[in-house]
């Protein structure tokens, strides 16, 4: 027990994720990682000498785990990737022209490119390596000036951004930008959402007074997921009624709600729903199964509010 404690408190204080993803999502953020630092090696590779080369890179690197690790994340966004990399390399390159010092004009750069990316709203830690290389990297960068925030820094953003788009496409639960999840139409305005209203959550965001790196679809998300009961228990039979609309309760491409057409008995007090899907995966295709079948897979019943599915 004692030792339970421990393990439990040594987690919490460092930190330690306690929800880890599938193998699967680990092995696809592992090589889309490869193939973005991959691409701009071979792309903008011929542009970098060494040893400046391998500090422009690294920041690049940084911007791959959260890309590919981290695809749906605020600081993984387009306008975190550009805005972060290109404001923090204009402010590397003026410290470095400015400040004579080169220890103090480090740390200013640095310092300075935080603050502007709060002030951007394009806060992207990878961003303030960038900065940093632009002070560090030693003449052959402090030569090109504000010419550096274009080959390499524009560049490589260039191309690690569509290797992330043209990547995560692929995999529908994890599309890049975020916004291409959404606009696929698979996933319902969650369930139980509607009282966490859009101010609500902001105001609270707000009075935490700290960035917090998750978005607010993904926020609503995980307390509906929360705030539901188990999906797995389905409706019980008599609920199920020709006419109605019921979803599965999940979300991403497993998400699907499916319009009851018919119930027909089929013998030996054996019935069977015949159904339509309405949205999700296989939208306008239509099936049958049985009644107990349906009633397990269905999580609870839905109707079209505007242009969102919402339970009723």
């Amino acid at each position: 027990m004692r030792k339970s404690r421990f393990v439990n408190t040594l987690q919490r204080y460092l930190g330690i994720e306690r929800s880890p993803v599938s193998r699967l999502e680990q092995l696809v953020s592992a090589v889309g990682g490869f193939l973005g630092i991959l691409a701009i090696l071979a792309i903008s590779g011929p542009l970098l000498h060494e040893p400046a080369g391998a500090l422009i890179v690294a920041s690049m690197g940084a911007s791959a785990v959260l890309l590919f690790a981290i695809p749906h994340g605020p600081l993984s966004q387009p306008w975190a990737l550009i805005g972060g990399h290109l404001i923090s390399a204009f402010i590397g390159v003026s410290c470095a022209k400015l400040v004579p010092d080169a220890l103090v004009a480090s740390a200013l750069a640095v310092g300075l490119a935080i603050g502007a990316m709060h002030v951007f709203r394009c806060i992207h830690p990878p961003g303030g390596a960038t900065a940093l290389a632009a002070v560090v990297s030693g003449p052959q960068v402090q030569a090109l000036g504000y010419q550096y925030m274009v080959t390499p820094v524009l560049l490589n953003v260039a191309v690690i951004l569509a290797i992330a788009v043209a990547y995560n496409y692929f995999f529908r639960w994890r599309r890049y930008p975020v916004v291409l999840t959404r606009a696929t139409g698979r996933e319902p305005v969650p369930a139980g959402a509607g009282a966490l209203a859009h101010e609500k959550l902001l105001k609270a965001l707000g009075e935490l007074d700290t960035f917090v790196d998750v978005s607010e679809q993904d926020l609503l998300r995980i307390f509906a997921l929360a705030s539901e009961p188990d999906a797995d228990q389905g409706l019980t039979p008599n609920c199920v009624e020709v006419g109605a609309s019921y979803s599965n309760g999940r979300f991403g491409a497993d998400w699907q709600v499916r319009e009851v057409t018919a119930v027909e008995n089929a013998g030996e007090g054996r019935q069977l729903v015949s159904y339509r899907i309405v949205a999700g995966d296989g939208r306008n295709r239509s099936g049958k199964c049985g009644l107990m079948e349906f009633a397990h897979w269905a999580g609870y019943r839905v109707a079209l509010n505007e242009n969102s599915w919402q339970r009723v």
